[in-house]
């Protein structure tokens, strides 16, 4: 299995004979390597409604008959433009012929902006486990750190974890590393930092925070084999 990250949240995987691509924001993306036309994703995987998550989502999921999977409401919405999609909500699992999928709480805002200046409220944020080839990835989405990310853990092994560390509107590095204990993943890669002035960070220094051998800091573009 390849597993590869694109900037920002922008996560890719390759198993199972299908590519799976979450939070993929790519147009108005200045970290990302990605090119909507090139991108071929079966299976797109959502975790919130905020534009730099659902990113490119409909375009690329019309262009390639993907299947996207999301919050109800999100996925509602997404049907609406024409979108193939199956809803789940927070708790839930679904095992589909690539993996399994279940989402996870994620203490965040979710919503659409309109040219009218409204928002359309798209339902619960979530993180997102997936189990696929044996292995279970943890996407944590947007999010503050919260106590049941030991249960998360507990419950279900993790042999990867994507956890955001920006602050301001997620947790911090050192917030991240505390998850990153209590979660109890045996890889941690840092996300969702460096994409705008708010969220500047260092990846590395978060890395350092973190049990030796645990962290490891994926370069745009950069893979690791699971």
């Amino acid at each position: 299995m390849k597993v590869s990250y694109h900037g920002h949240s922008v996560v890719k995987i390759e198993a199972n004979g299908k590519t799976i691509l979450m939070d993929p924001f790519i147009n108005g993306n200045g970290l990302t390597d990605l090119k909507v036309e090139d991108v071929k994703p079966d299976v797109i995987l959502v975790t919130h409604g905020h534009g730099d998550h659902l990113g490119d989502t409909i375009e690329l999921a019309k262009k390639n008959n993907s299947l996207v999977i999301a919050n109800f409401e999100l996925a509602t919405y997404l049907e609406w433009q024409g979108v193939n999609t199956h809803g789940m909500s927070i708790g839930g699992a679904y095992e589909f012929d690539f993996g399994k999928v279940k989402l996870t709480p994620a203490f965040h805002g979710t919503g659409l902006e309109t040219e009218n200046n409204e928002i359309i409220y798209l339902g619960m944020p979530a993180g997102i486990l997936l189990t696929i080839e044996g292995k279970t990835i943890y996407h944590a989405g947007d999010t503050g750190l919260f106590s049941d990310m030991k249960l998360i853990g507990d419950r279900h092994p993790i042999d990867l974890a994507f956890l955001p560390i920006g602050d301001n509107f997620t947790m911090g590095p050192e917030d991240a590393a505390y998850a990153a204990k209590i979660l109890g993943a045996k890889k941690v890669v840092p996300i969702h930092f460096n994409t705008f002035p708010p969220i500047k960070q260092d990846p590395h220094l978060f890395v350092q925070m973190l049990d030796e051998g645990i962290g490891q800091v994926l370069e745009v573009g950069e893979a690791i084999e699971l």
